[in-house]
């Protein structure tokens, strides 16, 4: 399934989204589904470079699931999509 509806971004802005639902769906969502949690991208601000995700299943108010989305998703995230500068949780 999709991350998220692209329709809300326009340009390089639609460009960076697509890289970031490219990477959590092919390099995240198949860590944290063999654990029984799921991840899910919910919005990318622009201005800030900010990545929203909501943790799901057994991921959801796991100890690790912190560490998991600061150490590992957002320093991937940082690597391959240079825009993104931090990643917070929705909760």
């Amino acid at each position: 399934k999709p991350a998220t509806s692209l329709d809300e971004y326009e340009g390089e802005d639609r460009e960076v989204v697509e890289q970031i639902i490219d990477l959590i769906d092919t390099r995240v969502r198949p860590a944290v589904a063999a654990d029984g949690g799921d991840i899910v991208f919910k919005h990318y601000e622009p201005r800030t470079g900010v990545v929203f995700l909501s943790l799901h299943g057994s991921c959801q108010g796991c100890p690790s699931s912190t560490y998991t989305l600061k150490a590992g998703i957002e320093n991937m995230l940082k690597h391959y999509v240079p825009e993104v500068v931090k990643v917070e949780p929705i909760i």
